[in-house]
């Protein structure tokens, strides 16, 4: 299985969307997971019409995206466990913390820094943040993420999109 992993969209501002390479992906992908900061219903309608969507809510979502989508999501993909959540905390500690947070997945899939990040641990269980592909704050480059979901194996790649 194919996945698209985006975060930190902020749409709409101004002119900003998404980059034609990310919308190219999300649309190729079998399953998009959005890390939070949509900002409005209206993003998350639009990357539904890309395909299938697990999402939760950011920081800066508004009400009705509060309302629409939880703070925390766990999926099973392949004999795969990935949970979602917006915020992972400060760098220390991360990695631990996330797994005390999501003790069944095999990976979590985070934003709120709009910096891309990739660790494992020795014994396998990773976490990741795909950055965001409309807002590169101090990140080098606009990014998004994918995945490989094969038996009981995830693999993830981050990916410039701008």
């Amino acid at each position: 299985m194919h996945i698209a992993l985006i975060s930190d969209t902020h749409l709409p501002r101004g002119t900003r969307r998404l980059p034609d390479a990310c919308v190219a992906r999300l649309r190729e992908a079998d399953l998009i997971l959005h890390a939070g900061d949509l900002s409005t219903l209206a993003v998350l309608r639009e990357l539904e019409a890309y395909g299938r969507v697990i999402a939760v809510h950011g920081n800066v979502d508004d009400a009705h995206v509060r309302a629409a989508l939880p703070a925390r999501a766990q999926t099973d993909i392949g004999g795969a466990t990935i949970a979602l959540v917006h915020d992972a905390g400060p760098s220390k500690g991360r990695l631990a913390r996330l797994r005390r947070w999501f003790p069944d997945a095999d990976a979590v899939v985070f934003g709120h820094s709009h910096i891309p990040l990739h660790e494992r641990a020795p014994d396998g269980f990773q976490i990741f943040n795909p950055g965001s592909p409309t807002e590169r704050r101090r990140a080098p480059h606009r990014t998004m993420g994918a995945a490989r979901s094969q038996p009981g194996r995830l693999t993830f790649e981050v990916i410039v999109v701008g």
